[in-house]
């Protein structure tokens, strides 16, 4: 069994506009800890040895070192984010050395497993990547200037984080040149022409983008913990 160095590349870098807060939403309280530690403590409980990278802002550093503070003795380095997350990922990438997994996150999504980090571990070793999707439940219409049409929603995925890929796919696809179609990581890989492979996602692996969701995710970690 292949067994690589394990980097987590955590995106924290956000202002977080939506939620009508001067913090920025990775820093808000989330049961007693800051969002983005639970971000962190997933990626520790899945892997104790993987090594993480921070990006995040400059401005943001004193809630990073209270972030931190929990983490004493782990292999976690930060560094500067960039203009669009593109920039800040590749930013983050400079720090992966040697034949590794890279997984990329956002630092607002607290809720993924220690189960599903180590399954999309375990696909990016068989297929050179994982990225986590779960099924539209909602209908859906396309909209094309004044008109509008309903479409099958089975044809398209909600994608998640943490996206997984070998360090051999993920760093030579960063030194493209930005385009502002790389929407992920999967759409910056694939424009060096390697499939991306899609694994079963969660629904409970929500992102912290508005207020409301901030309910859901504490519900969510207290049923969790109850188990």
């Amino acid at each position: 069994m292949d067994k690589r160095n394990k980097v987590a590349v955590i995106v924290a870098g956000g202002t977080g506009t939506r939620m009508q807060s001067s913090v920025p939403k990775q820093f808000l309280d989330l049961a007693g800890r800051p969002v983005l530690y639970h971000s962190i403590a997933a990626f520790i409980a899945a892997f104790p040895d993987i090594s993480i990278v921070l990006v995040s802002a400059d401005a943001y550093s004193d809630h990073i070192s209270n972030v931190l503070q929990h983490f004493t003795g782990q292999n976690i380095i930060v560094v500067n984010g960039g203009e669009t997350r593109f920039h800040s990922v590749k930013n983050g990438l400079q720090q992966v050395s040697g034949d590794a997994v890279v997984f990329v996150h956002d630092g607002v999504r607290p809720l993924a497993s220690a189960s599903l980090i180590r399954h999309c571990y375990d696909a990016a070793l068989s297929y050179g990547s994982a990225i986590p999707v779960i099924d539209m439940k909602d209908s859906i219409r396309e909209v094309e200037g004044e008109k509008n049409r309903a479409v099958d929603r089975e044809r398209f995925k909600i994608i998640q984080t943490p996206q997984t890929f070998l360090s051999e796919l993920i760093l030579p696809a960063f030194e493209l040149p930005y385009d502002p179609l790389f929407t992920d990581e999967a759409t910056v890989v694939e424009r060096l022409g390697h499939a991306v492979y899609l694994i079963p996602g969660e629904e409970a692996n929500i992102k912290i983008t508005r207020p409301l969701d901030l309910v859901i995710a504490e519900k969510l970690l207290t049923l969790r913990e109850s188990h």
